[in-house]
C-alpha cells in the first residue's frame, strides 16, 4: 500500500488576521532534516503496518464507520497529491461496497511542529459529538495516529481537534480576526472543539461540521496530540506532553461546493484558497505531500455530509508546547494575558 507523507511544517510568513510565528533559519534546517528521516521511517514502516494487519483493519473498520452514517456513496479518488483534483477516476457507484472504496487509502501526516495557531484553548472537554447547534455541512473525521519508530498504533493518546464555524469564529476565544471581537460572550462557547482517545487501533473519530473560512487563511482543522495525560473528574485532561501540532485540510472543489451553501456564503470575506495559503503551500511544497483528508459522500447530496479520514505518523519522542491565549475553567472562558498565540 502507498504512504504519501505529508511534512506539516512551521511557517515563513504569517497572516495578521491569524499570527503564528515567524521561523528561524535554524528551525527550519532542523525541520528539513528530521522530514528526511522520518520519510524513510515511514518507508520501513510498510512491510510492519502490513504485518501487523493495520491496513486490514482499517479498511474494515472505515468502511463500518461509511455505513454506519451513510445513504448512498460518492467518492473522491485517495490516492492523488494535495494539489491535482481529488474527483473520483475511479468510477464508484452507489452500489460499490464501502470495503472495496476503504481498501487502498491511508495519507500519512508527519509533523514536527506545525502552526497552533492563536486559538487553541486549554482545559476543553473529552467528547465525540462537537457540533453543539452550530449550522452547516455534517462531517465525521477519522484520525489514526501511529508511532514512526515502531510502526504500531498510538493507543491511549488524546487528539485534541478545533476549527471554526461556518462563518469563520472559534468558539471560546475574542480578538481581531475572529468575529465580531465586541461579542465578549463568545469567550463562554465550546463549539466545534473536543479531545478523544485513541483506541487499540490508534483511532479516534469526531462529528463535527465542516469548517468555513476567515482573512488570510484556507479551509482548514487545528489538530494536537496529548500523550501520557491524566483524565479529571470534569472530563478535562491534565499533564502529559504533546506530541504532534499541526493542521489537515480538505480538497479544494469540495470547499468551493460547501462555500456555496447557507450559512457559508454569507460570509463575505474573500476565500484564501488552498494553493496560497502559507501552511499548505510549505506542505505540499515536497511531491509526496498530501495534508489533505481522503473523504466520501454519506448521502445523495452535500448537505447529507461527509466522512473524512486521514493516518498521522508522530515521532513519540518529541515535545511542543503549544501557546494559548484562553482556557476553559468551570466558570467559563479566561483570557490569558501572558498567552502565546
Amino acid at each position: 500500500m502507498k504512504l504519501s507523507a505529508i511534512l506539516l511544517l512551521g511557517l515563513t510568513g504569517f497572516s495578521l488576521a491569524h499570527p503564528g510565528h515567524v521561523e528561524s533559519e535554524k528551525e527550519l534546517i532542523y525541520k528539513r532534516n528530521y522530514n528526511a528521516v522520518t520519510r524513510r521511517g515511514l518507508s520501513a514502516c510498510a512491510e510492519q503496518i502490513e504485518k501487523r494487519g493495520i491496513n486490514a483493519r482499517a479498511k474494515a473498520r472505515r468502511a463500518a464507520t461509511f455505513e454506519k452514517y451513510r445513504r448512498s456513496l460518492k467518492v473522491r479518488d485517495p490516492d492523488v497529491i494535495a494539489n491535482t483534483s481529488h474527483l473520483s477516476t475511479e468510477g464508484f457507484t452507489p452500489n460499490t461496497p464501502a470495503s472495496d472504496v476503504f481498501g487502498e487509502s491511508n495519507n500519512c501526516v508527519i509533523n514536527p511542529d506545525g502552526e497552533t495557531g492563536p486559538f487553541w484553548v486549554k482545559g476543553e472537554h473529552l467528547r465525540t459529538n462537537v457540533r453543539e447547534t452550530q449550522s452547516g455541512i455534517p462531517i465525521v473525521i477519522e484520525g489514526q495516529f501511529l508511532d514512526i519508530e515502531t510502526c504500531a498504533p498510538l493507543t491511549d493518546v488524546w487528539w485534541d481537534m478545533w476549527s471554526c464555524n461556518s462563518t469563520g469564529v472559534y468558539s471560546g476565544a475574542i480578538g481581531s480576526g475572529n468575529g465580531n471581537e465586541n461579542d465578549l460572550a463568545n469567550i463562554n462557547t465550546t463549539f466545534l472543539r473536543g479531545i478523544q482517545k485513541t483506541d487499540s487501533d490508534g483511532v479516534a473519530t469526531f462529528e463535527s461540521i465542516f469548517p468555513g473560512h476567515y482573512s488570510g487563511r484556507a479551509t482548514h482543522h487545528h489538530i494536537a496530540l496529548h500523550a501520557n495525560a491524566t483524565v479529571l473528574p470534569n472530563n478535562t485532561l491534565t499533564g502529559g506532553s504533546f506530541t504532534h501540532v499541526g493542521q489537515l485540510f480538505w480538497d479544494q472543489d469540495i470547499i468551493s461546493k460547501v462555500e456555496a451553501t447557507y450559512p457559508y456564503n454569507m460570509n463575505n470575506i474573500s476565500i484564501t484558497e488552498n494553493a496560497v495559503d502559507h501552511v499548505f503551500t510549505v506542505e505540499t511544497t515536497n511531491t509526496t505531500s498530501d495534508p489533505v483528508f481522503n473523504y466520501a459522500y454519506l448521502g445523495d447530496e452535500l448537505a447529507d455530509g461527509l466522512f473524512g479520514w486521514i493516518t498521522i505518523v508522530v515521532n513519540t519522542s518529541a515535545t511542543y508546547d503549544p501557546g494559548y491565549s484562553f482556557v476553559l475553567t468551570e466558570e467559563g472562558g479566561i483570557a490569558q494575558s501572558g498567552g502565546s498565540s
